[in-house]
């Protein structure tokens, strides 16, 4: 994905750095996925702002998306990369064998036609594939990781956000995190092989302000 910096026409265009998706999907999204996202405009049941700076923005509708991946031993395969509003990664929507369809966040290098599976056993060290971090070898880079069995992915979840295994002991695996920190998660905990996708998301420039507000941002 390569960063596209814009033709200064105007004002507002003349610093706009964005990140340039051809392969993306252009369609809309899969509706038996899809549900009803409400805004609070920041404000609490009492109708009292709470948290200041949000208001507006463009309408959403939230994907649902597999963080837990418990549909064990079927491969899926790929149909489309998505864009998705509500995070900074694009999402996959994946058909397995079954026919059902689910969103997971896309790791980078997952393209449309490629095949991933999920399984409490070893299966293929492949990008997008899922198992116990206990069947991984150290040195191995993840994402989406479980911190507790069964409650599905809650760490490292944004673009480009990724864990490296550094060591296991007493059926607690070490990750370390880009930031330094290690983190003791069990072995039984599930993760994603690769690192999440869309990494060039940290170089967007918005260039004005009014993009702010789409996203629902209010001056600060």
């Amino acid at each position: 994905m390569a960063l596209q910096q814009l033709k200064p026409t105007s004002p507002g265009r003349r610093f706009v750095v964005k990140v340039n998706t051809p392969d993306l999907y252009k369609g809309e999204p899969h509706s038996a996925l899809v549900s009803k996202l409400t805004k609070s405009g920041g404000r609490n049941n009492k109708g009292r702002i709470t948290t200041r700076h949000i208001g507006g923005g463009h309408k959403r509708r939230y994907r649902i998306i597999d963080f837990k991946r418990n549909k064990f031993d079927m491969s899926a395969a790929v149909l489309a990369i998505e864009y998705d509003p509500n995070r900074s990664p694009r999402i996959a929507l994946l058909q397995y064998e079954d026919g059902e369809k689910r969103y997971i966040i896309a790791p980078e290098g997952l393209k449309v036609g490629h095949t991933v599976v999920s399984s409490e056993n070893a299966v293929a060290f492949k990008t997008g594939n899922a198992m116990p971090l206990g069947l991984m070898p150290d040195g191995m880079l993840v994402h989406n990781i479980e911190l507790k069995q069964g409650k599905g992915a809650q760490m490292a979840r944004s673009a480009g956000a990724y864990a490296r295994i550094m060591a296991s002991e007493s059926g607690m695996i070490t990750l370390k995190l880009p930031s330094g920190e290690m983190r003791m998660v069990s072995a039984s905990c599930f993760a994603t092989i690769g690192t999440v996708g869309n990494k060039s998301h940290e170089n967007i420039v918005i260039g004005k302000a009014g993009r702010n507000r789409w996203l629902g941002r209010r001056p600060k």
